[in-house]
């Protein structure tokens, strides 16, 4: 009797658990809705096919200054392409360099691989990251 007490305890919070819930704050980036779908065939996102490069994408009402997506080896990963740690101004657009991506604005480098600062620091945000879905082998989305 103990252990279907128990169990009807608990299953309120098994099920409040989801992956749906995408929670993605930042107070110096503001939320936009977006929905962008990428073909890997097409020759600018085909290295994406392949571990470790990061391709930007800067197509209109993506991100405030862009998304970044890499194929981690283990998923894909995007981020937004602006400086997670300050409000946003003219140098708050994310620069990249190999896997790292630099702001401009206090030359914080942050990993492509999930989005944490690797430069020494006091910083409170990683950066702003998106949802990637698996369409097919050669195909993602990436939404907000």
């Amino acid at each position: 009797m103990k252990k279907y007490i128990l169990l009807l305890l608990a299953l309120p919070l098994f099920l409040g658990c989801s992956n749906e819930d995408f929670r993605n704050t930042n107070r110096f980036i503001p939320d936009y809705n977006f929905d962008f779908a990428i073909d890997m065939n097409l020759p600018q996102y085909s290295n994406l096919l392949y571990v470790a490069n990061p391709v930007p994408i800067y197509a209109s009402g993506i991100g405030l200054n862009g998304v970044v997506v890499m194929n981690t080896g283990s998923g894909y990963v995007a981020f937004e392409l602006t400086c997670p740690n300050q409000p946003v101004t003219d140098c708050s657009a994310l620069t990249i360099k190999g896997i790292l991506a630099k702001c401009p604005c206090d030359d914080v480098e942050y990993s492509l691989f999930d989005g944490t600062p690797a430069t020494k620091g006091a910083v409170k945000y990683g950066l702003k990251a998106y949802r990637v879905t698996v369409i097919s082998n050669t195909a993602i989305r990436i939404s907000n």
